[in-house]
């Protein structure tokens, strides 16, 4: 029996996760070499980990554009939003809202603590209308993601915190920017946000560390107690080794965007456009107006989600995984639901068309190769599902 190797490989699921860059894992393993001690300590092996832990919160501070002391080391991206949520909620008693497109790391808090989800255009964007009928003085966090994790979408946080300054001033303004930090310049376009969310493992850093950037005029009370770590705001003993490691994939990360853009944005709408020259009537969310023509909408280089009209994406993918493509439909977390997006249920996209999305996401790994498979296989695949349904 063959065993499938990388060459026959094509992974179009960079924003599930991504492999860790080569200075990343070199970061970690001497870290976990060197940095065993217990960073809260005060001996010399303690001291040598804490150092370790500081200089990780420099490199992300710098590519962050915040103070060392902003800078919360989490376990995940989802640990670092519901740290935002609920702390700021905790902090007065306010209400929370959030866009009826975040993460689910978001939206679950919000409706858990009863909040309000703000509807977004069929491009995506957020209804500046609705943001501003939940704005008032009782209002303590907005929370609207800097770029969608299934769409790309990219929100402008500018005009969302005009608004908030003028209806409910007092309110703090999170965005998730997990999906964001690889392609965008975060530190200029979150600069609007008061509480921003990161996480490692989708821009070549480990599994398990995330960051919450936590300006210094934000108040936000602790979700986790014990020790007291990471300024009072997130107790238990340091991952020392992956914050490591999270430092130094933010570090090349920040060096090397731009190229990665510019290369990744070529492939990514290459591979747009091969689809729909075969397939004319496939739709690429946001991008194609069900109604007929394009928007404007920003989106970030990484990110080719097409709708298939007369198929269904979980047979689609069984089909391309076992030719050895690897997309999803929705979200990572959310795939293998029976339901289609809820993202895309928010931009009011029809439920059977919802049902049939792909979610193909590039990264800093992606050759010209790999844009060549995908078209020689991925329409075919379409086609051959339509053929078997009528």
């Amino acid at each position: 029996m063959s065993t499938r190797t990388e060459s026959d490989e094509t992974y179009l699921d960079w924003a599930a996760s991504t492999p860790m860059r080569p200075e990343a894992l070199q970061a970690m393993v001497q870290a976990a070499r060197d940095g065993y001690g217990n960073p809260t300590g005060a001996h010399h092996r303690a001291r040598v980990g804490r150092r370790i832990v500081d200089d990780a919160r420099d490199q992300v501070a710098d590519a962050m554009g915040a103070e060392p002391s902003e800078i919360i080391f989490c376990g995940s991206g989802t640990e670092a939003d519901n740290l935002a949520i609920f702390g700021a909620h905790f902090t007065n008693g306010g209400a929370v809202a959030c866009s009826a497109v975040e993460h689910h790391a978001v939206l679950h808090p919000v409706e858990h603590l009863g909040g309000a989800v703000i509807g977004v255009h069929p491009d995506g964007q957020i209804d500046l209308d609705q943001l501003r009928a939940v704005a008032n003085d009782g209002l303590a966090v907005v929370s609207v993601m800097l770029a969608n994790n299934e769409t790309g979408v990219v929100q402008r946080l500018h005009e969302i915190r005009g608004i908030l300054d003028e209806y409910a001033p007092n309110a703090l303004l999170h965005t998730d920017a997990v999906q964001a930090f690889p392609w965008l310049d975060v530190a200029e376009l979150a600069a609007p946000a008061d509480l921003i969310s990161l996480s490692g493992h989708k821009f070549g850093g480990p599994k398990g560390v995330g960051v919450l950037v936590v300006r210094s005029h934000a108040d936000i009370k602790a979700q986790t107690l014990g020790g007291g770590q990471e300024f009072e705001l997130r107790s238990g003993t340091h991952n020392v080794a992956g914050i490591a490691a999270f430092g130094a994939a933010a570090h090349i990360m920040t060096l090397e965007r731009a190229q990665i853009v510019e290369q990744v944005g070529a492939r990514r709408d290459r591979l747009v456009a091969g689809i729909k020259q075969i397939l004319p009537d496939a739709i690429e969310s946001a991008r194609d107006n069900l109604n007929g023509g394009q928007t404007a909408v920003e989106k970030v280089a990484g990110s080719a989600h097409i709708c298939f009209p007369g198929i269904e994406s979980e047979a689609l993918l069984f089909k391309l995984e076992r030719l050895g493509i690897y997309a999803s439909a929705a979200s990572s977390c959310a795939s293998g639901a029976q339901d289609p997006s809820h993202v895309l249920a928010a931009m009011g996209y029809p439920r059977e068309l919802a049902a049939g999305s792909l979610r193909m996401s590039l990264g800093f790994g992606t050759t010209d190769a790999d844009i060549d498979r995908a078209l020689s296989i991925i329409p075919e695949c379409v086609q051959t599902l339509r053929t078997v349904s009528v």
